[in-house]
């Protein structure tokens, strides 16, 4: 399976432009994820440039290796094509209901990858209790 992950919010905390804290057991959840279970993962993120190699390195001296980087091949172009993935699943803290719990994202795909596939996942999924925002709109 081939499987894009976010990095702002989901592997560390959002302090764009800066690298957040490590969200616990994202980087070792995900070598589990390559490493025994053997998906392809995808790097997908907004940054570019000096900040996505900052990502990248974050990523790379914990010992996590992508497959790509914000495409789809390695040895696709980085100029003229679009960033649009073609991957099985993403990973990503803006998903509806939020990011799941980094245990719970390993034993789906460890026990019932198909259910990824088909989306009902979502169904036992609750999303997380966020802080309700004052505003004219709330």
């Amino acid at each position: 399976m081939i499987i894009a992950v976010d990095f702002d919010g989901t592997i560390v905390k959002h302090r764009y432009p800066q690298i957040g804290e490590e969200i616990p057991f994202a980087i070792d959840t995900l070598k589990l994820i390559q490493s025994e279970l053997r998906h392809t993962l995808i790097l997908w993120t907004v940054r570019e440039g000096d900040l996505l190699q900052e990502a990248v390195d974050f990523c790379r001296n914990r010992g996590l290796e992508f497959y790509a980087v914000n495409k789809n091949n390695p040895e696709d172009n980085d100029f003229g094509g679009p960033r649009k993935l073609m991957a099985d699943m993403f990973i990503d803290d803006r998903n509806f209901g939020g990011l799941p719990d980094w245990g719970f994202v390993y034993n789906v795909l460890k026990d019932n990858p198909s259910m990824v596939l088909s989306n009902d996942i979502f169904h036992n999924i609750q999303a997380p209790k966020r802080e309700k925002k004052k505003g004219w709109l709330w």
